[in-house]
């Protein structure tokens, strides 16, 4: 059933219910940590089952009437081939009178409840995240469709110069061609910008991808795709924090419990942590920073409710490392040691021993 079929039959099925003079009711994927459980051998967090009811009452009425809008939203939107952004969608909910958004946060939540409720991702549903997918550089061909007439399209993502091919919001309909030995997911735009100047991707042979923090599911969803497609290794280079280690690496890689109804398609359990590791921080003697109390609490909160830093032993060590050194480091704190020493010395000296790389 498409998701406009779904959105009508549910709908009638709540105004049945008013009509008989029953309080319909709705009910949601209870999404957070602690409704999630990670299974390795699957690769990515599931739901453990529990739910959110809402119930029309008095009380309920004004949230009740908001997720209805919302669905008749993208009703429209999936009927007329459009999109909206989460931004644009927050404005046109000024038009809903007493049913309209005061803030963008209460709409972007009740869009996360719809996209729950009918177990779909936003995109189908006809939204678009305002952040872009990603970019990508290297040994890569993206083949695409022209969207005019239909014929295909191929992108060579070795010949944007300066500049690196853009994740579009949609990637389900792409192939690709490559002969690259695997994927380099980056945390920061910087970093990824040295490493395409100096074109360390045909030096490696890869592919390189920006993920700018944590990654939207339009570049999770294209790094899963490439790497299951073309059988290559995803390893990820982020800041050696525990915000890069809980939010940023565990997220792509098994997912987040706010989108736990959907981790299956957009994480990347095959992808392991190359750096910067607590360990790489004493190695390379690279400069740090004190940890922030918000960085503690963050590493102790993974550490005690974490289902996959639980799981994993390494991590855990790793993160009681980083909290028994008080400091953080981040990737380009490798300048100290000349600003192309990531790509002459620690990318080369990292990947003699992926075996060693944290899962």
């Amino acid at each position: 059933m498409d998701v406009s079929k779904q959105i009508v039959s549910s709908s009638k099925g709540i105004y049945e219910e008013i009509l008989a003079r029953r309080k319909p009711n709705m009910k949601f994927p209870l999404r957070s940590l602690q409704n999630v459980k990670y299974d390795p051998k699957k690769g990515y967090f599931e739901l453990k089952g529990r739910r959110k009811e809402r119930t029309l009452t008095v009380n309920t009425v004004k949230t009740f009437a908001q997720t209805l809008r919302m669905m008749a939203l993208s009703k429209e939107l999936v009927e007329t081939d459009d999109i909206a952004t989460k931004r644009e969608a927050y404005y046109v909910s000024k038009n809903w009178e007493e049913a309209r958004f005061n803030e963008q946060d209460e709409s972007d939540t009740v869009m996360d409840d719809v996209e729950a409720y009918f177990s779909v991702n936003r995109e189908q549903l006809g939204f678009i995240p305002e952040e872009k997918g990603g970019e990508v550089a290297g040994k890569l061909i993206v083949v695409d469709k022209d969207r005019d007439t239909g014929k295909t399209l191929k992108i060579d993502c070795t010949r944007f110069g300066s500049g690196a091919y853009s994740i579009p919001i949609y990637v389900e309909h792409l192939k690709f061609e490559t002969d690259a030995k695997f994927i380099l997911a980056i945390e920061t735009a910087g970093m990824f910008q040295r490493l395409v100047k100096h074109n360390y991707w045909k030096r490696a042979n890869c592919v390189l991808v920006s993920m700018g923090g944590v990654p939207t599911r339009a570049c999770r969803r294209f790094v899963r795709r490439l790497a299951d497609d073309k059988r290559l290794p995803v390893y990820v280079f982020v800041d050696g924090d525990p915000y890069g280690f809980g939010n940023i690496y565990r997220t792509l890689k098994v997912g987040s419990g706010n989108a736990a109804h959907l981790n299956e398609y957009f994480c990347v359990p095959q992808a392991t942590f190359m750096g910067i590791t607590p360990d790489d921080i004493t190695d390379y003697k690279l400069p740090t920073h004190p940890l922030k109390e918000v960085d503690i609490k963050r590493a102790k909160d993974s550490l005690k409710n974490d289902p996959f830093i639980l799981h994993h032993k390494p991590w855990q060590n790793a993160i009681n490392k980083l909290i028994s050194m008080g400091v953080r480091a981040e990737q380009q704190a490798l300048a100290k040691h000349g600003l192309n020493y990531v790509i002459d010395t620690y990318l080369p000296e990292k990947l003699r021993h992926t075996e060693k790389f944290l899962p």
